[in-house]
This record gives structure tokens, C-alpha cells and sequence, in this order.
């Protein structure tokens, strides 16, 4: 499993020109499933998500987390993290889960996810467009 993780000031994700999911401040998350992972490396990623201390404290210093500041998640799936390029110019996906079990993993992880915090998604396998105002900016690449 493979997570981008965004300090967001606010974000928005929109389908057909109809905003699906919007934040303030908080977190986009852009999630990729390997063809490996697992409901165990998904509950790794939640709680190191919801614990990565990225948000400034009050002496300027990144010690606080989304939870600490009360922020809000949008989760963006993406199997394009688990592009190959090795070899020629076109990426390979052959390491990215397959749809159907992919979709499955996302949705558990963003149930899991809502349990402690809001979260707002776009709809899975859409072609999205993606409005994310970096905050700082401050991009973090988790991999289980």
C-alpha cells in the first residue's frame, strides 16, 4: 500500500465539473493498493496517518497531528503509484491491485478511516480532477 500524503489548507475533488468532496484544513491522501497488501498493512496506514505529526505547534514546530487540529481527510484512490517504468516509456501496472479487490480495500479504508475523523472521497475508478492547495508545502510518501 502506497499513500501520498498532502498538508492541505483546503481541497476539493470534482467529477463533471460537480465538486464530490471537499475539505478544509487537513490532509489529501492519494491511495494505491499493491497486488500484496492486506486489511493488516491497511490498519498500519490508518493509524500512521491519523498520527503523523505534520501540523505546526505553537512555536512553529510540525509536532501536532490531523487529529490534534481537528482537521478533516480526502482520500483520493490512484493505482497509478504503483506505475512501473523500468523498463520503456510506458508505465506497467502489473504490481497495482486489480479493480474489483482494490475498490474493496479502499472502501474498508476509508470506513475505517471516517470512524475518527471526517473524510471526503472522490468516487472510485472516475476520472477526477483534483484541486489541493499544499500547505507549507509538505508531502509525505508512505509505503507498507
Amino acid at each position: 500500500m502506497r499513500v501520498v500524503v498532502q498538508r492541505s489548507l483546503s481541497s476539493s475533488v470534482s467529477i463533471n465539473n460537480k465538486i464530490v468532496g471537499k475539505i478544509s484544513k487537513g490532509l489529501v491522501l492519494l491511495v494505491g493498493f499493491n497486488i500484496d497488501d492486506t486489511i493488516e498493512k491497511l490498519d498500519y496506514m490508518i493509524n500512521k496517518i491519523l498520527k503523523l505529526r505534520i501540523f505546526d505547534d505553537d512555536n512553529g514546530i510540525m509536532n501536532k497531528s490531523v487529529i490534534d487540529i481537528k482537521g478533516e481527510i480526502l482520500s483520493i484512490s490512484q493505482f497509478t503509484l504503483y506505475a512501473d517504468t523500468t523498463k520503456g516509456n510506458r508505465p506497467s501496472y502489473i504490481n497495482a491491485m486489480k479493480n474489483t479487490e482494490a475498490e474493496k480495500l479502499y472502501n474498508l479504508f476509508n470506513k475505517k478511516l471516517s470512524e475518527k475523523i471526517k473524510v471526503e472521497t472522490g468516487i472510485f475508478g472516475s476520472d477526477m480532477k483534483v484541486n489541493i492547495t499544499n500547505d507549507g508545502p509538505v508531502t509525505i510518501i508512505l509505503e507498507r
